[in-house]
């Protein structure tokens, strides 16, 4: 049985969220594979949101001044198995969620987070581990507002990326194709990511935008979809998320 302290802020947790007097952050997560162009889009959607009058925080995968510092220097080692970089990014994500997402959240901002815990389940799992196992690294979980899926195929993902650069070490996923080629091998693993991205995108009903297309059309489309998903309800799934970081700090927000 939970404290009463524990009641207390999830008691609190629901009345910041919930009020109808004040504007809730509202979190929205951008994914899809590399070469979708969800960062040009996202750079768009917020540009437009601050002309709106609503205040932007952007938080990017990967990017927590904590954790990304070990994650350079062991992917630089190429020494990361399966496992322990999906440990390694579920920390870089945790710290950001308590330290950023949260705080900006609870302050009544608007969050607009270039990848979020899908990108994970997506790659890890495409390095063969299991989904279950995955999410319980991320729990409790946090679940944006909206979540804009950014979706092209394999063959476009290899074309955009590979025609610019070369594919690092593990985002061509050579440490489970076991090819040396990188090129080839970003190809091979990212018809896995997206496979598994287009699962997730059905399992959490994503609101999939066809990354083939202009990108004006895109953010057209996103300004419209962002209309009519923004007064959603806020998902009482995220009270434990909401509730664990109001006892860590305490119980000052």
């Amino acid at each position: 049985m939970r404290s009463t302290p524990a009641r207390s802020f999830k008691a609190r947790a629901r009345a910041r969220f919930t009020d109808p007097k004040r504007r809730r952050g509202l979190l929205i997560a951008f994914e899809g594979p590399d070469g979708s162009g969800k960062t040009t889009q996202r750079k768009l959607f917020k540009t437009w949101l601050q002309s709106e009058g609503r205040e932007v925080i952007t938080t990017k995968w990967n990017s927590s001044d904590l954790i990304k510092p070990l994650v350079k220097s062991r992917k630089a080692l190429r020494v990361l198995s399966p496992e322990e970089f999906s440990l390694l990014h579920a920390a870089d994500f945790r710290h950001r969620v308590e330290s950023v997402i949260l705080p900006a959240l609870w302050a009544g901002k608007t969050v607009i987070a270039d990848r979020f815990l899908f990108t994970g389940l997506a790659r890890d799992v495409a390095r063969g581990l299991d989904l279950d196992w995955v999410i319980n690294l991320y729990t409790p979980l946090l679940w944006p507002d909206l979540v804009f899926y950014f979706s092209v195929s394999p063959q476009t993902s290899g074309l955009r990326v590979t025609t610019t650069r070369t594919p690092n070490f593990y985002e061509a996923g050579q440490d489970v194709t076991d090819l040396a080629d990188p090129v080839e091998s970003y190809h091979r693993f990212i018809a896995r990511v997206i496979r598994e991205y287009e699962s997730l995108a059905l399992i959490f009903n994503f609101i999939t935008i066809d990354a083939e297309r202009s990108i004006r059309d895109q953010h057209d489309e996103l300004r419209r979809l962002f209309r009519e998903g923004e007064e959603r309800p806020w998902s009482d799934w995220n009270v434990d998320a909401v509730t664990e970081w109001l006892e860590r700090r305490g119980g000052t927000a």
